[in-house]
């Protein structure tokens, strides 16, 4: 069977645009409206936490299922809507003190630096906020995010090692550059001695700015046992506020075991999300509690924030661990 193919016309040709205009527009709404895999398109009511999940031994348990799982909002259980266990790509931001006590150790600092790289996954955004008494963005200005290590390093040493710390207005930059990047999941991890005298901002102030940020913070703190700025609690505060984790090697040299330690934990988190049944906006804050069982591991422990505040703020409270 053979089939005529009429030449067009130019009642034809117009059909013909028509259609094809059509098809187009057809096409560019599938893409607009296909979901990203790596971004959490939720109502602004969810309760978003980022769990780290280990068994007794100190492993992680990275097999879970949602219905492993139980949150309680002020002990009233509540119904997980969002539940992931993905290597999903993150944005991360290496906040470094440059204060004149770091001058000795910046090396390790930049080996740390790579490891992380090298443990990341390759579509994750890092950058760098160097600190001293003044902050700046270590990267070029047209560069927002990278995941080259050469980078990463021009970055660190673009500062130069002296004088005093901001470390909570490094903080507040640091937290501002990672809503810039549509990346869900955002990371800072703090190298410092926990010191502050040159800052604007004050410890409430960040603590209540990274909880509205929904970011981890990990805190690394290295610094002499003769050194009179050192302040770990401040440190344990950051990270436990927000989920994340403090570290205090002995040794320099163990900065980068722990920056590997950190890339392998982000690598292996649970995102849970639900939607409050207290619908009171009254600003009031409300406790949450996360449980894991599983009959393959045992006794399980949950890290993860802890409360937040009413009124769409996101939670902030002090960070406990969940037996």
């Amino acid at each position: 069977m053979k089939y005529a193919i009429a030449a067009p016309g130019r009642s034809h040709s117009r059909t013909f645009a028509a259609l094809f205009v059509l098809l187009v527009c057809c096409a560019t709404l599938e893409r607009a409206q296909a979901p990203d895999p790596y971004r959490i398109s939720v109502d602004v009511d969810l309760v978003v936490l980022q769990a780290t999940v280990r068994d007794h031994e100190g492993r992680f348990a990275p097999d879970l299922r949602q219905q492993d799982f139980l949150v309680y909002e002020d002990g009233v259980p509540q119904a997980i809507r969002l539940f992931r266990r993905e290597d999903i790509p993150v944005t991360v931001g290496l906040v470094v003190d440059h204060s004149g006590s770091m001058r000795e150790k910046l090396s390790q600092v930049i080996a740390a630096a790579r490891t992380f790289v090298r443990s990341s996954n390759q579509e994750d955004g890092l950058f760098v906020v160097n600190f001293n008494e003044y902050v700046t963005l270590g990267l070029p200005p047209a560069v927002r995010f990278t995941n080259r290590p050469d980078e990463l390093e021009a970055a660190i040493l673009r500062a130069p090692v002296s004088g005093q710390t901001a470390l909570y207005d490094a903080l507040s930059v640091g937290l501002e550059h990672l809503q810039g990047s549509e990346r869900a999941k955002k990371i800072l991890i703090v190298i410092s001695d926990g010191g502050d005298n040159a800052s604007r901002l004050t410890l409430p102030v960040i603590l209540k700015t990274a909880g509205r940020a929904n970011a981890l913070v990990y805190t690394i703190g290295i610094f002499d046992e003769g050194n009179p700025d050192r302040n770990p609690g401040v440190l344990r505060q950051l990270a436990r506020s927000t989920g994340g984790d403090a570290f205090f090697p002995e040794h320099l040299e163990e900065v980068v075991t722990v920056c590997e330690q950190i890339a392998h934990e982000i690598r292996n988190q649970y995102a849970l999300g639900y939607v409050s049944t207290n619908t009171a906006r009254n600003g009031a804050y409300r406790n949450i509690r996360v449980v894991a069982k599983s009959r393959a591991y045992g006794k399980l422990s949950v890290r993860t924030r802890s409360g937040y505040f009413a009124r769409g703020e996101q939670p902030v409270a002090v960070t406990e661990t969940v037996r």
